[in-house]
């Protein structure tokens, strides 16, 4: 699911084409994209785009007369921008915007459509899609810690929970933890002042580099290959590969459809958590250490 950075590089570069353009058309191309009935959705057309914005991991286009396209790509939807000529792509688009600068196709890869967009009147509509997650780039080290300490979950649940943070889905939140060193089922009221310190700013300095880093992958163009599996991460979908800092083989934990990626050896004092499936089919002969390993 693309996430903070993702989203932010994406919020940019449609700044760059569409505000100030005229939306002249929405083609609807799958029956279950589109959420909301009133206004109905034809009202968004021949309005000029006057904001791009982030809500959350949703993307917000503000229109003429307090009009907003709300745009939720979940796990696998994705935005591309078509050229002139450019055709748009087969059976995995849900959508085209066709502007007066351009056309963007939203796309959504696999037979679920999770993917969801939404046009709704005035801020007040807005207001239900704000989760309440403390946007933590603007949060100081107080606000932070009195946030994270508001309920008592594991880290990996607290910084994923939209309603807790504002941005952080799977893949930052292993970043982040790897980063901070921290254990992701640390439980939230156990951490002590310096441990919330070392959270606080690698939660800033890890979005804060990725948001630099695909800026700079995308250049002028339009982000493409958004993915939540990067070769240049340290742990997320790394399973099995060395831990950039240690050596030792990044660990997981799956649950549902989620994966938790993270470092024995820097994050859990080399203790290997218990993932449930395999755990529960080798039961004694589930490595306790990361020693256990070889």
């Amino acid at each position: 699911m693309p996430e903070l950075p993702d989203i932010v590089v994406y919020v940019e570069a449609l700044e760059q084409r569409i505000v100030g353009a005229r939306l002249d058309k929405v083609r609807l191309l799958s029956p279950f994209l589109l959420r909301s009935v009133v206004p109905p959705i034809a009202e968004a057309e021949g309005r000029e785009v006057r904001s791009v914005r982030r809500l959350g991991k949703r993307l917000v286009l503000g229109l003429d007369s307090g009009l907003f396209l709300v745009l939720h790509l979940m796990i696998a939807g994705r935005l591309r921008w078509l050229g002139p000529k450019q055709k748009p792509p087969g059976r995995i688009a849900l959508a085209l915007f066709e502007f007066s600068s351009g056309t963007l196709a939203l796309t959504e890869a696999g037979t679920k459509r999770r993917a969801s967009l939404h046009l709704v009147q005035g801020e007040d509509a807005l207001g239900q899609f704000d989760m309440g997650g403390l946007e933590v780039l603007q949060a100081d080290l107080l606000s932070f810690a009195v946030r994270l300490k508001s309920e008592n979950h594991t880290l990996k649940r607290a910084l994923t929970d939209p309603h807790l943070f504002s941005g952080i889905g799977n893949a930052y939140s292993d970043e982040i933890l790897h980063r901070a060193r921290l254990s992701p089922i640390a439980m939230t009221r156990s951490l002590g002042d310096e441990e919330v310190q070392r959270l606080h700013a690698a939660t800033q300095a890890v979005l804060i580099e990725w948001t630099a880093r695909l800026r700079e992958q995308a250049a002028a163009g339009f982000p493409e290959n958004v993915t939540a599996f990067r070769p240049e991460m340290a742990v997320h979908g790394r399973h099995g590969q060395p831990c950039p800092v240690c050596g030792a083989p990044v660990q997981r934990i799956v649950y549902a459809e989620n994966e938790t990626n993270y470092c024995a050896r820097c994050q859990t004092g080399g203790k290997v958590l218990a993932d449930r499936a395999l755990s529960r089919l080798l039961h004694k002969s589930w490595p306790r250490s990361i020693d256990e390993l070889g």
